[in-house]
């Protein structure tokens, strides 16, 4: 009967009662949710090869210096905070825009992105701790989240 009273030159998909016609509600929520995955993957991806820069970075510095490290874990985690944002605004001079159009979740990005940056350092500093590999702090979940985040943040105040 729903099918009978949707007229076929009519695209919104919507008939009389305000019911989505079909499989157009079906293929608009997947689109919804393909472009929320590849934002959350896209975002995740930027920051990790970032984090795995600085981390080489980092480990190329401490050969030089030795003997110096934060003692304090809040103004070591401000620190990897600021590097992060130093960071996306590099980032944003390469890639100024957003690399995946933003979804309706957008904000989201500001918390999972992070999240999955910072499991993936600690699973590569866990990796390297098993082959009595020195793991630099960049290599745990905490600061490889606060790195994350200053990208993210960066990324989602100032990317057009």
């Amino acid at each position: 009967m729903w099918i009978s009273s949707f007229r076929l030159g009519d695209k919104s998909g919507v008939d009389e009662d305000g019911v989505f016609v079909g499989g157009l509600y079906a293929a608009l929520m997947l689109e919804f949710l393909l472009d929320m995955l590849l934002e959350l993957v896209g975002e995740f991806l930027l920051e990790l090869v970032m984090a795995a820069v600085l981390d080489l970075v980092l480990r190329a510095i401490t050969k030089v210096f030795e003997t110096f490290r934060f003692a304090n874990r809040v103004l070591a985690s401000a620190s990897y905070v600021l590097l992060g944002a130093l960071s996306g605004g590099l980032s944003l001079l390469v890639f100024p825009y957003h690399l995946v159009h933003p979804s309706r979740l957008y904000g989201i990005n500001l918390l999972v992105s992070p999240a999955a940056t910072g499991l993936a350092m600690s699973l590569i500093g866990s990796m390297l701790g098993r082959q009595d590999k020195k793991v630099t702090r960049i290599e745990s979940f905490g600061y490889g989240f606060a790195f994350a985040f200053g990208i993210a943040l960066i990324r989602y105040l100032f990317a057009s």
